[in-house]
């Protein structure tokens, strides 16, 4: 049964920005032919893409230390965890893990998301070595990450922004079949979806409703996935042979 929590987000989600949306209609689509299916979410945080997917989620990330990691909402503190838990339904358990050694045992989960995360990461290739260790056979790999074939990397936290071509190639080493497409319209509408939503400033909210509805609608799958330009994000799947 959905908590409250989990009721209002579905109902704001249409005015959201459209990224999560697009996350959790794959995560629903990959789990749903699953009796028992178990996801990592890798830097998952408060996971909200996962509201409603059909498994059981375990959230992993780094605990919130630095003062970059408080400037920028990275990571997590130990006052969310409960807090979390107590909003969420399908959510297992909340682990402190960085997935570049991770402690996490091999084949334990049938899919691995990972949002926003990979360009956080000096050490990729050792990043997802270990996710396609905690994969079972013909596991998934989901993930997002910003589109460098059109965004600059003016993140202080940022490692780098990944081409299409360059993330495709990497990810084959560790996976086959991979796809890689673009995700999310830019433009007015995207940057209005971005702002924050306050009671106290109705005005700004409604723009930002008003902005994440339509960037929805300009961010349908058919009509980014092949458009390099003005597409802020890489939207890759990949499967564990």
């Amino acid at each position: 049964m959905l908590t409250p929590f989990e009721l209002a987000y579905l109902s704001c989600e249409p005015f959201l920005p459209p990224l999560y949306r697009e996350v959790r209609r794959e995560l629903r689509h990959i789990a749903s032919p699953f009796a028992d299916f178990r996801v990592l979410d890798i830097g998952g945080r408060k996971s909200h893409y996962t509201i409603n997917v059909p498994a059981r989620v375990v959230i992993s990330d780094l605990p919130r230390e630095t003062e970059l990691q408080r400037r920028l909402h990275l990571g997590l503190e130990a006052p969310a965890l409960s807090r979390i838990l107590r909003r969420r339904s399908n959510v297992e358990t909340i682990v402190y893990d960085d997935m570049t050694r991770t402690q996490l045992p091999a084949a334990a989960f049938h899919c691995a998301a990972a949002v926003e995360v990979l360009e956080h990461v000096e050490d990729d290739r050792a990043f997802l070595e270990n996710v396609r260790r905690v994969l079972r056979s013909g596991g998934i790999f989901l993930m997002t990450t910003p589109n460098g074939d059109c965004v600059p990397n003016n993140n202080p936290d940022h490692k780098r922004h990944y081409r299409r071509d360059e993330l495709a190639a990497l990810l084959k080493r560790y996976f086959e079949p991979v796809d890689v497409h673009y995700s999310v319209a830019g433009g007015l509408f995207y940057r209005l979806s971005l702002r924050s939503w306050s009671g106290r400033h109705p005005i700004r909210t409604t723009m930002a409703m008003l902005g994440g509805w339509m960037n929805g609608w300009q961010s349908q799958p058919q009509r980014v996935r092949d458009h390099a330009m003005e597409t802020q994000h890489l939207f890759a799947i990949a499967r564990k042979p």
